[in-house]
């Protein structure tokens, strides 16, 4: 069987591939959390927690940073800006107090695909595209260090323990 080998990222692009890692977290929580049977409402107010603290600047550095340098026309960027969209609409159903168990797992099976996505795809994409300078620009600006775990924030670990 034949592993593929890993994607060597630019160093401006490495710092939002590194991001992914606490996206994919909150999915393996929420997952953990409704194997489990936790109550939704404790898994809706964490997701929302993270997305907060965390995953709402990392899109918002995605959309300013990276995706205004490809054409509006470019098949990738249309399905990422949906995809950002999905995203927020159903962290919008959560906020308003829709905790079901099918909003959680489109959440999660929504964050899941478009990380993979972008790392599979777009981050390629963005690489083979933007020149040297365009990619130092990037790195110059974006803020990573905003982008940290804040578990230590947040006392209710449900996916640990029931």
């Amino acid at each position: 069987m034949n592993t593929p080998k890993p994607i060597k990222r630019h160093q401006a692009i490495l710092k939002f591939s590194q991001e992914h890692h606490f996206g994919l977290l909150l999915v393996w929580k929420i997952r953990e959390g409704l194997k489990k049977n936790i109550e939704t409402e404790r898994i809706a107010l964490y997701t929302n927690f993270i997305f907060e603290k965390n995953l709402e600047q990392h899109f918002k550095e995605e959309e300013s940073l990276l995706f205004t340098h490809i054409d509006d026309k470019e098949p990738l960027k249309q399905r990422v800006i949906e995809e950002h969209q999905k995203i927020y609409h159903t962290i919008e159903d959560l906020k308003k107090g829709n905790h079901s168990t099918e909003v959680l797992i489109n959440f999660a099976d929504l964050l899941d695909k478009h990380i993979r996505f972008e790392e599979r795809e777009l981050f390629n994409y963005l690489q083979q595209h933007l020149s040297e300078s365009q990619l130092s620009a990037i790195a110059a600006q974006h803020q990573s260090e905003k982008i940290k775990d804040v578990d230590g924030q947040w006392v209710d670990h449900f996916w640990l323990h029931k």
